[in-house]
């Protein structure tokens, strides 16, 4: 059962628990897309959901997801809450689907490494100066190639962003690009995504920080995108991601993920300047 694997002292702090199905929708969305790849080579498709709340919908919806990518795919709801992982027990397949006890020391039931860590919603809570120490032990229990996918949206889901973020040659974390996404018809101004960035770069929406600058642009391109609105939020979103790429932002991804309202910019155009 879900109790049986405990990790002796859970690192981290509980969250606020709050959760809705299909929250998490885009994000998983992005990650079978952008990692399915990685999940269909895995010699063990181990997947790790850190902190899914008081309610386990967004754990099952993930392995939902994941198995149509990988029928075999074993994913492990962590929670620092005893009381929720009990809670979550009559939602486990074993051996598909787990809940246990643990936090940022990633305890597996049954062991492996995860190839994929989905931490939303969970460092939202945190002082910025604990993000790289958290990053650290997240990416240290990766298997090799594997990937933390960390970040935060709304309450609906509808606006958000993450880091995709794995393990340097020197152990470190490497993260390789931030992603933003909306639902394209709710977009007044692009930057109202500032409000759901991850930690690490929520305070540095000010001068002289690189995702500020990122923030004016965006809402400068969508201005100047205005006369695309007639033909609908998504054709304006299209004409702001091409006025981005000409002026030098190293955009991601292809026009396939654009139309679905999400824009991944390369890490380095974005850290912090510090």
């Amino acid at each position: 059962m879900a109790g049986a694997i405990r990790a002796t002292r859970p690192v981290g702090t509980v969250t606020r628990g709050t959760t809705n199905p299909n929250r998490l929708r885009r994000v998983d969305r992005w990650v079978v897309h952008t990692h399915g790849r990685l999940l269909r080579n895995a010699a063990d498709p181990v997947v790790v959901d850190l902190g899914y709340g008081a309610h386990p919908v967004t754990t099952v919806e993930l392995h939902t997801r994941l198995a149509a990518v990988r029928p075999d795919v074993r994913v492990v709801g962590l929670e620092i809450d005893q009381a929720r992982v009990a809670a979550a027990a009559p939602h486990e397949d074993p051996p598909h689907l787990a809940f246990a006890l643990g936090g940022f020391e990633v305890p597996v039931p049954g062991g492996g490494s995860p190839v994929l860590i989905r931490a939303f919603n969970v460092l939202r809570q945190y002082d910025e100066g604990q993000v790289e120490a958290a990053w650290s032990r997240l990416v240290s229990r990766l298997a090799p190639d594997g990937a933390l996918v960390e970040g935060t949206c709304n309450e609906l889901g509808r606006l958000g962003s993450w880091v995709d973020v794995r393990r340097g040659v020197d152990g470190r974390p490497d993260p390789r690009s931030l992603t933003l996404s909306w639902r394209l018809r709710d977009i007044e101004t692009p930057s109202a995504v500032a409000e759901r960035l991850p930690k690490v770069l929520i305070h540095r929406n000010v001068p002289g920080e690189r995702v500020h600058d990122l923030m004016g642009d965006l809402d400068a391109a969508w201005a100047r995108a205005a006369g695309h609105a007639p033909y609908g939020a998504r054709q304006r979103f299209l004409a702001t991601v091409a006025d981005l790429q000409t002026r030098d932002w190293p955009v991601l991804g292809t026009r396939h993920r654009w139309r679905l309202g999400e824009l991944e910019i390369a890490w380095a155009a974005v850290a912090p300047a510090d």
